[in-house]
């Protein structure tokens, strides 16, 4: 069940890191994001979100959150997917803004700090990957995906697939979320008239743990989301408040 509020409502920015059987990536993230919680632009606090690890990943994020002071968790009872422990940070986010990256440390939080400027006058900021550092084939699929997607959704964005952005946590609070949806979130923000800026960001090369993406979750997933985004963008309820005597 959902709280009123928790200590994240503490911080400007929540950073959400699902995590799904990353257990040799933990100590990395540690370091990582514990290196750049004072460089960040905002007061800052993560989020790790346990999405169902059958790994150590659950102890180890316990483990780091204990010794961390600016550090949270959520365990999922079971494995849901990557919507569905985003749809969780969201919930349980009570920061102004909410961020997302992935736990396999092929982006750099540090390049939060270049999305954050630009929320000032947009509502969603997504990193583009430069120079990407998968293979041929993953890189030609993710192509193929994007572009499929983007021609279904209008929405202009040319890496969805990129795991590092920022928005206003009352925008995301609002997406409709379903197993998929998280390739749609720039095209959610737009359903919303939320503005989406596009920056560059560094990515590395995966050193440690395994992917959990594959042809039939890149192409064959999406291919089918896009039609259910479609059916969903007709229907979309989008309203705003006039006058209340709530209080």
């Amino acid at each position: 069940m959902q709280t009123p509020n928790n200590r994240t409502g503490q911080y400007t920015f929540t950073i959400i890191v699902p995590v799904y059987n990353e257990e040799d990536n933990i100590a990395r993230l540690e370091e990582k994001l514990g290196n750049f919680l004072p460089q960040s632009l905002y007061k800052t606090c993560v989020l790790f979100v346990n999405d169902g690890s059958n790994d150590d990943s659950g102890n180890r994020i316990h483990e780091i959150c204990e010794r961390n002071p600016d550090f949270f968790y959520i365990d999922l009872k079971k494995n849901g997917g990557l919507s569905a422990a985003l749809k969780a940070g969201f919930d349980y986010c009570f920061s102004e803004y909410v961020g997302y990256m992935d736990a396999d440390m092929q982006t750099d939080a540090d390049d939060f700090n270049l999305l954050i400027p630009h929320l000032a006058h947009f509502e969603f900021v997504t990193g583009i990957r430069a120079n990407r550092k998968d293979s041929f084939f993953k890189n030609l699929q993710s192509k193929i995906a994007n572009g499929y997607r983007r021609m279904m959704t209008g929405d202009g964005v040319s890496d969805t697939g990129c795991p590092l952005k920022v928005m206003r946590t009352d925008y995301a609070k609002r997406f409709p979320m379903f197993k998929g949806m998280h390739r749609f979130l720039p095209a959610l923000m737009l359903l919303q008239n939320g503005k989406v800026q596009q920056i560059p960001v560094r990515h590395y090369p995966r050193i440690a743990g395994k992917s959990k993406y594959h042809l039939w979750n890149r192409l064959t997933g999406p291919f089918i989301d896009c039609f259910a985004y479609r059916w969903m963008k007709k229907r979309y309820i989008n309203y705003q408040i006039g006058d209340s005597n709530l209080g």
